[in-house]
């Protein structure tokens, strides 16, 4: 989720590298762990409804557009 005036909210971008994939071929992944095609794939068919599919699109918007160095802080923090 975008905040106006901040950007990417951090609690946000800390999920996308400790939520894990509940369902679907990538299920039991970190969501930053799912790649760039699966996601444009879900892109075309639709994204889920509620936290997960925001979830999703975020890290979607955040691989398309080269973004992913934004994770990789929180990741090393996360997986110490």
């Amino acid at each position: 989720m975008i905040n106006q005036t901040n950007g990417i909210q951090p609690e946000i971008l800390t999920a996308l590298v400790t939520m894990r994939m509940p369902y679907g071929k990538y299920k039991g992944s970190v969501l930053c762990d799912i790649p760039e095609y699966y996601l444009v794939w879900m892109y075309q068919k639709g994204f889920p409804q509620g936290k997960l599919g925001m979830m999703l699109h975020t890290l979607y918007e955040i691989k398309l557009n080269g973004l992913e160095f934004l994770l990789k802080p929180l990741r090393k923090e996360t997986f110490r």
